[in-house]
């Protein structure tokens, strides 16, 4: 089963990485910018099936190793 899992920064705190591509795009002409933010994304390779332990367990992971959670949200794709 493949897992995505999507680190970005809380909405409240400076992105300055997503702020310099941000700059660069409109400086390219790109139309319509509201903004950017840079994240990270992390793709997990997992056997076995989905089940609540096994969420609870990727939830744990995310907070622990995964993420900053004073600074960074998280969500997570679980597919087949």
């Amino acid at each position: 089963m493949k897992i995505t899992v999507f680190v970005t920064p809380k909405k409240n705190v400076l992105d300055p990485q997503g702020a310099a591509v941000g700059h660069a795009l409109e400086s390219l002409g790109f139309p319509g910018l509201k903004g950017a933010r840079i994240g990270k994304l992390i793709e997990l390779d997992v056997e076995g099936p989905d089940s609540p332990e096994l969420r609870a367990r990727l939830d744990q992971v995310c907070r622990d190793l995964l993420s900053n959670p004073v600074i960074e949200d998280f969500r997570c794709e679980i597919g087949r």
